[in-house]
């Protein structure tokens, strides 16, 4: 990633996945990049389970974290796909890894440091200046920073999206709301289903699950069908024994996902009541200002492809910024390789989102 640089400094705003990864990509590419997050402090152990698609694994080795990611998580060489009686419907070559959101993040932050890439918490962005050299970035804290281009990595709420474009569309809900957690029951002993995640759309949820390392037991989730989206503070007025209690209720009939909620424990129990999506975004730049990752494509997570999007969108973002010999130009091209891909990959997972939905909880 060298070549004619048509930025010197990035203001990378948003500190989450994107974020870093944006910012390790511009630092190979020749770019200074400083890090921007509005909360106060570091994310560390927060966030659920993902799998990261062999597309975002090599993402990710782009900028030289190849070893350091395949050394966390857990390798899943297929996706099997089950009719929620213990039946395979088909079996899909993966070559992924299923990770905690905490371990990537420790070890982006880790990496940050070892490249000196500043990161600034507390920086919640209110606005920006642009002018024919630069931007400047303005901060509730009254503070300041200026560079040559603003990156927003800021989530499906983000604050560059609507700077770029006050009429830009935010998230839409899905319809879904996603539970999952730990069961002690095994699984590594039938065959197929060891180093596989399986998907399962049952008669009133959908089910997935993966045996875990060693027979420690297995990680589980569940997508409940619910027509109005819950705020974080609703899902947390329900308690984990009341959420894997309707887990139950709904696979009942369920295999193997009956027998896998029976050994599950509540304390485990993790709730994401936001299972949202990113519709079409009309604008993915303006002036000096480019959106990466969820701020512009968020998939569903049905896709399996939003953090290997994210990261894929953030290399090739440092790709056109380094072989680009003007701005505009870069980020026409940025839009042009990664529009296409990522609105395809939306389309297929809002099929799939629909059946899920359409399963219906009081069926």
């Amino acid at each position: 990633m060298s070549g004619t640089r048509t930025a010197r400094k990035a203001l990378v705003i948003g500190g989450g996945i994107a974020g870093p990864v944006t910012a390790l990509a511009l630092r190979k590419a020749g770019i200074e990049a400083e890090v921007f997050e509005a909360y106060p402090t570091s994310a560390d152990g927060i966030g659920g389970t993902f799998m990261i698609a062999p597309n975002g694994l090599a993402a990710l080795a782009a900028v030289g974290l190849g070893a350091e990611v395949g050394a966390v998580g857990q390798l899943i060489h297929r996706m099997v796909l089950e009719d929620g009686k213990g039946g395979v419907h088909a079996e899909i070559p993966v070559g992924g890894r299923v990770m905690r959101r905490a371990e990537l993040y420790t070890v982006l932050q880790r990496r940050l440091r070892e490249e000196g890439v500043p990161v600034r918490y507390g920086k919640r962005l209110v606005g920006v200046d642009e002018g024919p050299t630069g931007v400047t970035a303005r901060f509730a804290d009254g503070g300041t920073a200026d560079g040559d281009l603003l990156i927003g990595t800021d989530g499906t709420r983000s604050v560059v999206r609507e700077l770029i474009d006050p009429a830009a569309p935010g998230p839409q809900y899905t319809g879904l709301i996603g539970v999952g957690g730990h069961s002690a029951h095994r699984l590594d002993g039938v065959p197929g289903r060891a180093e596989s995640v399986h998907f399962a759309q049952g008669g009133r949820a959908f089910f997935g699950y993966w045996a875990l390392p060693d027979g420690a037991g297995t990680t589980w989730f569940s997508n409940i069908p619910q027509p109005e989206q819950l705020s974080p503070e609703q899902a947390r007025g329900t308690s984990r024994q009341e959420w894997l209690a309707l887990a139950r209720e709904l696979h009942a009939d369920d295999l193997p996902a009956r027998d896998v909620l029976a050994e599950a424990d509540a304390a485990t129990i993790e709730v994401f009541p936001r299972l949202e999506i990113m519709p079409s975004v009309p604008h993915w730049y303006r002036g000096r200002l480019v959106l990466v990752g969820d701020s512009v494509h968020a998939p569903s997570n049905s896709s399996g492809q939003g953090v290997s999007l994210a990261v894929e969108s953030a290399v090739e973002l440092a790709r056109c910024l380094a072989s680009h010999p003007d701005l505009p130009g870069a980020l026409a091209a940025y839009e042009a390789a990664r529009r296409p891909v990522v609105e395809e990959v939306a389309a297929r997972a809002a099929e799939v989102n629909g059946q899920k939905a359409s399963a219906g909880a009081g069926s």
